[in-house]
């Protein structure tokens, strides 16, 4: 099996060469579409020349929506900072709410163990 490693491919002859037109037919005519971002950039997508063109494109460099108006692309969507539960939970409750539920809980909690529950 020494004579077997060689690197030619495998199926194809020396001199042939990738199909072309003649072989493959001919392409099935075509049109272009430039999509617009908020970040400038401009995409141009092909499509069948029968098929209708959607009214947005997701943008393949940054991935924001894009739309075929160059003057009012769709606008940057405005990123909301993480928030930890804690600050959910601030939305919903004021301090004094907060409070009442506390102390709802740790009285719940104190009886619970004075009648020998195991609480941890």
């Amino acid at each position: 099996m020494a004579g077997r490693g060689g690197s030619a491919i495998r199926g194809s002859r020396v001199g042939s060469g990738p199909m072309g037109e003649d072989a493959r037919g001919e392409a099935a005519p075509r049109q272009t579409v430039t999509y617009f971002c908020g970040r400038d950039h401009r995409s141009v997508m092909t499509f069948a020349i029968e098929a209708q063109a959607p009214e947005s494109w997701d943008c393949p460099k940054c991935g924001l929506p894009a739309s075929l108006d160059s003057e009012n692309p769709p606008a940057v969507p405005k990123t909301e900072p993480y928030k930890t539960h804690l600050a959910y939970v601030k939305e919903r409750r004021s301090d004094a709410e907060a409070e009442v539920l506390l102390d709802e809980a740790v009285k719940l909690l104190r009886t619970r163990r004075a009648s020998g529950d195991i609480v941890f």
